[in-house]
C-alpha cells in the first residue's frame, strides 16, 4: 500500500464523514481491516454498512475500488478505467451489481498486449460483407464502415479487376455464394460465376489470390484440423457435374491450387465443426446425389472410409449436425419422391450405425457451440423443436415452440441473463421477421419491419437466403441482410441497432475476430 493510496482513502472517508455524521464506528473498523490487508472483508463490512442506509453499494464500492487501486470510473461512471496493467491481468472479469432489489452480473474479457503490435490500424472485430459492391468491413459497435473494397480493386498477384465486367451490356457487379474465415488470417470467398474462389489477406485489407476451381464453387467449408479448405463445386447451374475439391494449407502464404478429390456426383458435404473441447477432427462425411447413404471419408488421406447405408429408413440425406456430448449424429432426411418427409435419423459416431429416427422430428438440425441443445426449425408442425442433451449423454426433447417465421437461417447467441444458456436467433426466408428464443425458457421475442430478404430466385446457391451471423461466440452484435441493406442487431437488447444502406445482396458475411 503506497502513501498515496492511504492518502486517498483518508480524503475519500473524510469528504463521506462530512456527509454522513455517524460513520466514526465505520471509519475504525475498516481502517483496522486496511491495515490488515484484509481488502475483501473491508469491502464486506462496507456493501453491509451501506445496504444499512439502504443506498446502492456497486457504485460506491467501484469508487472505493477505484480510489485504492487507481482504478477511475468514466463515463458517467458506467466505464471502469485500469492505468497501468501487465500481461497477466489479462483474463476474463466478472462485475456483480448487488441491492437490496436484486443482482445482476456481467462478464468482460481485458486482453493485454504490447502496444506495438496496435499501431496499425484495426482490421479485427469486425463483419466483412460481400455483396454486388464489393467487400465491406462494418466495425458493429459503432455501425462504422472501415473499408470498403471496390468492385474494380486488383487482385495482387495478376492485377485483375476483383469483379471483372461480364459480356453483354449488364452492369458490373460482384456474385458471391459463400465465404469461410481461415485463422484470422484470411478470407477465402467463392465466385461461382467466374470458376475461382479469390482469397482476401486480412491484416493487408487487399485481395492477394484467385485460385481456380471447377465451374461453379458454391459451398466452401474450413477444415481447421488440417487447415485445409473443401469446396463443393456443381459443373453448371443444373449440378449436372458436381465435384469436390480441397486447398491445403489454407492458412500458409503461398500460391494455391484446387485439388479434385475422386468424389462424383456430389449433392453436399459435412465437416463437423470444432469447438472449445473438440479441437480435432478425423472425418467427413458426403452425401451423393439420390442416394439413401453418407460416406465417412479420412480428411488426411481424402479416402472413403466407410459407406453408412440409410436405405432401410428411405433416407436421402440432405444435411447433417453433430453434438460431442451424445457422440451423435442428426441427420436430415428427404425422400425420393419428395411427397413426403421421412424424420431425422440418429447415428452413432462410435460404432457408424443408425440408431433410427429422432423421434418425428423433421427439418434442418443445429447445434448450440456447447452441444448441450439441438434445434430443429420442423416445416411440418410449425414448430421450433429443442433437444437437450445432459452431461450423461441423454438425449431429451425439451419442449416445442411456436414458430413465427418461416425459418431461413439460424445463430446461436450467449444468454445475457442466465450463465451456460443460449439463445436462438432465426432468420425468416420470405418475411421481415426475425426471432430470438430462449432454450431454457422458452421466452421469444419478434423484431418486426427488418425489410425483405432475397427471393429464393435471386439467391440461386442453395443455403439460406437471409443469413444471421453472430460476432462471436460470446458477442452480442449479429449482421443480417436485407434485399438491398444491412441489418446490425443488438443481441444483448433484441433490438436493431442500425441499417447500412446500400448494401444489395449482402448474402455473404464473415465475422473475423482479433487478428
Amino acid at each position: 500500500m503506497t502513501i498515496h493510496a492511504l492518502l486517498y482513502y483518508i480524503i475519500f472517508v473524510t469528504f463521506y464523514a462530512l456527509l454522513h455524521y455517524d460513520v466514526s464506528d465505520f471509519f475504525f473498523i475498516t481502517f483496522y481491516e486496511l491495515l490488515n490487508s484484509q481488502f475483501c472483508d473491508f469491502l464486506h463490512y462496507y456493501t453491509i454498512f451501506l445496504m444499512k442506509r439502504q443506498q446502492q453499494t456497486f457504485i460506491v464500492t467501484l469508487i472505493l475500488f477505484s480510489v485504492f487501486f487507481f482504478f477511475p470510473l468514466v463515463a458517467n461512471g458506467s466505464e471502469l478505467f485500469i492505468g497501468s496493467v501487465r500481461y497477466e491481468d489479462t483474463g476474463a472479469y466478472t462485475c456483480i451489481a448487488k441491492n437490496e432489489v436484486g443482482v445482476d452480473e456481467d462478464i468482460s474479457s481485458l486482453f493485454v498486449e504490447d502496444s506495438a503490435k496496435k499501431t496499425r490500424l484495426s482490421v479485427g472485430n469486425m463483419f466483412y460483407v460481400f455483396s454486388d459492391e464489393g467487400i465491406t468491413v462494418l466495425q458493429p459497435s459503432e455501425c462504422e464502415i472501415r473499408r470498403h473494397m471496390k468492385r474494380t480493386e486488383r487482385i495482387v498477384a495478376t492485377y485483375e479487376e476483383m469483379c471483372p465486367k461480364g459480356e453483354g451490356v449488364s452492369p458490373q457487379h460482384c456474385v458471391w455464394s459463400s465465404a469461410v474465415n481461415i485463422r484470422d488470417k484470411y478470407i477465402y470467398v467463392t465466385q461461382p460465376l467466374l470458376s475461382r474462389l479469390l482469397v482476401v489477406d486480412i491484416q493487408a485489407q487487399k485481395v492477394v489470390q484467385a485460385v481456380a476451381t471447377d465451374p461453379f464453387p458454391v459451398k466452401m467449408l474450413y477444415d481447421k484440423s488440417h487447415d485445409q479448405v473443401w469446396v463443393l463445386t456443381w459443373g453448371d447451374m443444373d449440378r449436372t457435374l458436381p465435384t469436390l475439391q480441397v486447398i491445403l494449407q489454407a492458412s500458409v502464404g503461398e500460391v494455391h491450387h484446387a485439388i479434385r478429390t475422386t468424389f462424383q456426383r456430389v449433392n453436399d458435404f459435412f465437416i463437423p465443426p470444432t469447438n472449445l473441447i473438440i479441437t480435432h477432427v478425423r472425418f467427413a462425411f458426403v452425401f451423393l446425389k439420390n442416394e439413401p447413404a453418407v460416406h465417412k471419408i479420412d480428411l488426411e488421406t481424402f479416402h472413403r472410409v466407410k459407406t453408412i447405408s440409410l436405405k432401410n429408413y428411405s433416407c436421402i440425406p440432405v444435411s447433417m449436425a453433430y453434438t460431442h456430448l451424445s457422440g451423435f449424429y442428426f441427420i436430415q432426411c428427404q425422400s425420393k419422391s419428395h411427397l413426403q418427409v421421412p424424420p431425422q435419423l440418429l447415428i452413432d459416431s462410435v460404432t457408424d450405425t443408425v440408431i433410427g429416427p429422432n423421434l418425428n422430428i423433421t427439418g434442418q438440425p443445429f447445434v448450440s457451440p456447447d452441444g448441450r441443445y439441438i434445434v430443429t426449425p420442423d416445416p411440418l408442425s410449425s414448430k421450433l423443436i429443442v433437444q437437450t442433451v445432459s452431461f450423461q449423454g441423454e438425449l431429451g426433447l425439451n419442449q416445442e415452440m411456436d414458430e413465427p417465421v418461416a425459418v431461413s437461417d439460424l445463430a446461436f447467441q450467449p444468454s445475457f441473463t442466465e450463465s451456460n444458456q443460449h439463445v436462438v436467433v432465426a432468420t425468416s426466408g420470405s418475411g421481415t421477421d426475425l426471432l430470438f428464443a430462449d432454450l431454457s425458457s422458452g421466452r421469444t421475442d419478434v423484431l418486426q419491419s427488418l425489410k425483405a430478404p432475397l427471393t429464393a430466385q435471386a439467391w440461386p446457391w442453395g443455403g439460406p437466403n437471409r443469413v444471421v451471423v453472430s460476432s462471436g461466440l460470446f458477442g452480442q452484435y449479429l449482421v443480417t441482410p436485407s434485399a438491398e441493406s444491412l441489418f446490425v442487431l443488438n443481441g444483448k437488447q433484441r433490438t436493431p441497432h442500425c441499417e447500412v444502406s446500400d448494401i444489395k445482396r449482402g448474402n455473404t458475411v464473415v465475422w473475423v475476430g482479433e487478428v
